[in-house]
């Protein structure tokens, strides 16, 4: 790889960042704008769900303890759900431990009235004052199975003075997904208007990756439209559409809490926040209740890790527009995903994803041998011409346009490209963005060891040269914590740069000499997966460098 164009290849990408926040990232919002966004929700039929609560806060046990539940549990998480209220509210996953040292799982959900409360509940609204509705203090009673498995369904029901009752139908599946059939009975000769509505309620801000390649916060695709918003975003100012399909939720960097509203019905979406963030939505159409008679409705709820198997799945089986965007594959999608089933079928025939981003990695370097022969090709030409290059600089010192003139004219005698080496750099930068973002949002490269000291292929190398990678008795600050396969990284760099035409500028030659030395800095904190992919690119690209450079010195000298 030649410095010089790593360089020119960094500042396009900063460019094409540029470019595409001027001409393709979402308009600003503007009064012109919000005030459109304002009409659609006034001009909205639904009615707006209740925030009014008041609760004393507790730890999640005493607030486990506090009322009956139903307990739930199938091969991927175990939980609860609260009667009073019916909310799922305890989720626990029983594949994936908080951190690599600890066995302790990893629990997403919990109860309305804990510091982390994180939940989720369903049902009907009415705009009519005079009918009461279950809320969040209402007591549901369960007939027939008190569990809920992938093999027994379990039914709720509460039933109001005015003789209305109210039934909830909960099935999981052996994954994440809760299926909830809800029905309103009316025992009346009235005629009522109901209104389905499912809503996810977080308290407070998770611990977050606050990164720009990743967003975590409200999520959601309606008609077919990616809707992002940061926590910080909801804090500042509600979200509210009203559309024909889609999703929403809450996503974490490696968890998702879905809502997926009953198909073939228009409904409202909302994100706000008060005191607490909600991403609900609400049925515009309303359900008529007519006299003796009952209604129902259907919605979806998954809870679940953001395995690419699992989110895919549920797409394709449950028709969800746009679920797979649940994973954020980022604007270089075309590439990313396809690179993640790459390294996933490496995975599956090595067994080790290490192996696999290195198997990638050789795949990657045969996709662009013929591109890479024409730049080294090049390159070894314009190393043969270095000494004619340094006669022209000392004969035209004092005259840089002649001096020009000679360098081009000796270009075109030689045909040679002298930007040529600048391509394969460029074609591998998406490459390199994409392999990283699969490396941070992936959950399948999560706590997968590699061999040796790397535990873990999604965070940094934990070695440090400054410890003598954990010779000596003492723990380094993180910003010392410089890796040995960082090193290996930044002496192939180092390698690498030997074998390209040296600048013939002596001052432009000491800044590429210390070049590998940043570099090695910059990527210490990176994935160790990537920092692997890294150095064995390098490895490959040297070896590939030095057989064209062989070759081209033969066919020269004979």
């Amino acid at each position: 790889m030649d410095t010089k164009n790593v360089i020119a290849a960094i500042s396009l990408s900063a460019a094409v960042i540029i470019l595409y926040s001027l001409f393709f990232a979402p308009p600003p919002i503007t009064k012109e704008n919000l005030a459109e966004k304002n009409k659609t929700e006034q001009n909205s039929d639904a009615p707006s769900l209740d925030q009014k609560e008041n609760v004393t806060e507790i730890t999640r046990e005493e607030a486990l303890n506090q009322n009956k539940r139903i307990q739930f549990e199938n091969q991927n998480i175990v939980g609860s759900i609260s009667l009073q209220g019916a909310a799922i509210d305890d989720l626990t996953f029983k594949e994936y431990n908080i951190a690599l040292e600890s066995n302790e799982k990893v629990k997403l959900l919990s109860p309305r009235n804990t510091k982390d409360g994180y939940l989720i509940e369903s049902g009907f609204i009415t705009t009519d004052k005079n009918i009461d509705i279950p809320n969040s203090n209402s007591v549901w009673s369960v007939s027939g199975n008190n569990k809920l498995t992938n093999q027994s369904p379990v039914k709720l029901s509460w039933t109001n003075d005015q003789g209305i009752t109210f039934e909830k139908e909960i099935t999981l599946d052996d994954k994440f997904l809760f299926t909830i059939k809800q029905k309103v009975i009316n025992s009346t000769s009235k005629e009522y208007d109901f209104y389905s509505y499912g809503q996810i309620i977080r308290k407070q801000i998770p611990d977050i990756s606050n990164f720009y390649i990743l967003h975590e916060g409200l999520l959601a695709t309606l008609d077919d439209e990616l809707i992002e918003e940061d926590y910080d975003d909801i804090q500042e100012e509600k979200f509210s559409r009203t559309s024909q399909k889609g999703w929403l939720g809450i996503s974490d960097k490696f968890w998702i809490t879905s809502l997926i509203p009953p198909k073939g019905k228009e409904f409202k979406t909302t994100f706000d926040y008060k005191d607490k963030f909600r991403a609900n939505f609400v049925g515009t159409e309303p359900l008529e209740l007519k006299e003796n008679s009952s209604i129902e409705d259907e919605m979806q709820i998954i809870v679940a890790a953001k395995r690419v198997d699992v989110i895919d799945g549920y797409a394709e089986s449950l028709k969800i527009d746009k679920f797979d965007l649940a994973i954020d594959w980022g604007f270089l999608y075309f590439i990313t995903k396809p690179l993640f089933y790459g390294i996933d079928y490496f995975f599956k025939l090595l067994g080790n994803y290490g192996l696999a981003i290195i198997a990638i990695t050789i795949c990657i370097r045969l996709a662009f041998f013929p591109l890479a022969n024409f730049s080294f090709r090049s390159m070894a030409k314009m190393k043969a011409l270095q000494p004619e290059m340094a006669r022209l600089k000392d004969l035209h010192k004092e005259d840089k346009m002649k001096l020009q003139q000679e360098m081009m004219a000796l270009y075109k005698k030689e045909k040679v490209n002298p930007m040529s080496g600048c391509l394969p750099i460029l074609v591998q930068i998406p490459v390199f963005f994409a392999l990283y973002k699969v490396l941070f949002v992936t959950i399948e490269m999560r706590q997968m060891p590699f061999f040796g000291w790397i535990q873990d292929l999604s965070e940094r190398d934990p070695t440090s040269l400054f410890n003598l990678f954990g010779l000596l008795p003492y723990d380094v600050p993180s910003f010392l914590m410089i890796g040995a396969w960082p090193i290996a990284m930044g002496v192939s760099m180092f390698i690498q740069q030997k074998l390209n035409p040296a600048p013939t500028d002596p001052m432009q030659a000491k800044i590429f000499m210390f070049f590998p030395l940043l570099l090695t800095v910059i990527l210490a904190p990176f994935p160790a997966g990537l920092v692997i992919y890294w150095t064995v690119n390098n490895i490959l690209t040297m070896a590939q460098q030095v057989f064209i450079m062989k070759r081209t010195t033969i066919k020269t000298t004979t």
